[in-house]
């Protein structure tokens, strides 16, 4: 079930081209013309090149032409084997599915479409793309779900099992401010230049000459960072270079951020961050002398956060906050400074109210699966297994329709 009819959106699309003056007849037929068939359904060039806009807009590690294609051919794959179950996806779900994927940014649904249509993607497209997952999940769930089995055995090895390997990543940096409609104009209009960057001397003068942190001294260049610290969204896309290579701009709230990929190295396991535990404190002031004096003399007399409620008594209560999330919860920025930081130590490095208020932030703690014998949660442990023994059921039925079907890329 489509929330908007099919004509409707080819009306809106073919109405765009008449009033850019274009040839409709040609412009059309080339916008449309079949990219690949499916068996009875086709997947046309105008939605892998919508598709493949998403995913840029997505950052994603891999957002060719290729892998657009590649996912909206399992896609169509996976909604025709919903419908051979007798699985609709309602406009609700789908207005619900889309609603939770833009509070993975921290935006409202209608927020989050209007940013994506500034990108160029129409508002239909991201609606295929949740209905497409929110069908395949539900019928992951009717043909698995209850049949999925763990042994107690099973739970307990993998309850005493150590953590795997961890990664650690040597980063340069740039991070342009974006916190006026001149300087995201201005952002953006770097962000091709940036991102083709492959020399590390190149990046370091970039650095020095657009970025506003403090490592633009020292041209971008940051200590060693735990992968598992990072958002997931930025990982990943780290994840994906090669030495040298540059991330496509990543959002952060009022600033447009670049990462080199300079190593990665792996460290001995010592269990993945679940959550973490971090308080902030805001210094009217903004980047001052001031401001920043303080924020020296505060991180002097501060060896733990609960030292920081004796700094906060007598100020307004609302300037100290103290917050506990998982790591995939906390804002971008947030989670990119706490990456940097040992327990007891802070930051100053980012403001808030349009770069008036400094804060000083500061990580509590960061908590990890319990690795004693006695502590594990085994329902956890469970449910963990249980989802990636689906997931593998998942991934096998795909490939088996694949096989079944009649796929012709054009």
């Amino acid at each position: 079930m489509t929330l908007f009819p099919r004509s409707l959106a080819l009306g809106a699309v073919l109405a765009a081209v008449l009033a850019a003056g274009a040839p409709l007849p040609g412009a059309a037929q080339n916008m449309f013309a079949p990219a690949a068939t499916v068996d009875e359904t086709v997947v046309t060039a105008f939605e892998v090149d919508q598709r493949q806009k998403l995913l840029q807009l997505f950052n994603a590690p891999d957002a060719t032409r290729d892998k657009a294609l590649s996912d909206l051919i399992d896609e169509r794959l996976q909604l025709a084997e919903a419908r051979r179950a007798g699985i609709e996806v309602t406009r609700q779900e789908v207005l619900d599915g889309m609603t939770e994927f833009a509070g993975r940014a921290n935006l409202t649904r209608e927020a989050f479409v209007a940013q994506i249509a500034r990108g160029g993607v129409d508002v239909t497209t991201f609606e295929d793309f949740v209905r497409a997952g929110v069908a395949w999940r539900q019928v992951v769930r009717a043909r698995f779900g209850d049949t999925t089995r763990i042994e107690e055995d099973e739970v307990e090895r993998a309850a005493d099992a150590p953590p795997a390997p961890r990664l650690r990543v040597l980063l340069n940096e740039l991070i342009i401010p974006a916190n006026t409609p001149d300087r995201a104009a201005r952002a953006q209009s770097l962000a091709p230049q940036i991102s083709s960057i492959t020399s590390f001397d190149a990046f370091a003068a970039a650095a020095r000459e657009y970025s506003a942190t403090p490592s633009r001294t020292r041209g971008g260049r940051i200590d060693w960072l735990e992968l598992a610290n990072l958002p997931p969204q930025l990982g990943q896309a780290i994840l994906a270079l090669e030495p040298g290579q540059v991330t496509a701009p990543i959002p952060l709230p009022n600033a447009l951020a670049f990462f080199q990929l300079r190593q990665v190295d792996e460290i001995v396991p010592q269990g993945v961050p679940t959550s973490i535990d971090y308080a902030a404190y805001d210094i009217p002031g903004g980047r001052s002398p001031q401001a920043l004096a303080e924020a020296a003399r505060i991180d002097a007399r501060v060896d733990t956060c609960d030292d920081l409620y004796a700094v906060a008594q007598g100020a307004d209560p609302a300037r100290l906050r103290r917050d506990s999330r998982p790591v995939a919860e906390i804002p971008s920025d947030v989670a990119l400074e706490l990456a940097r930081l040992d327990p007891g130590e802070v930051s100053t490095g980012l403001t808030r109210a349009d770069g008036q208020t400094l804060v000083l932030l500061m990580l509590c703690g960061r908590s990890y699966r319990a690795a004693d014998a006695e502590a594990p949660n085994l329902g956890q442990v469970r449910n963990a297994l249980v989802q990636r023994r689906v997931g593998r059921r998942a991934d096998n039925l795909l490939a088996e329709l694949r096989a079944n079907a009649t796929i012709v890329r054009q």
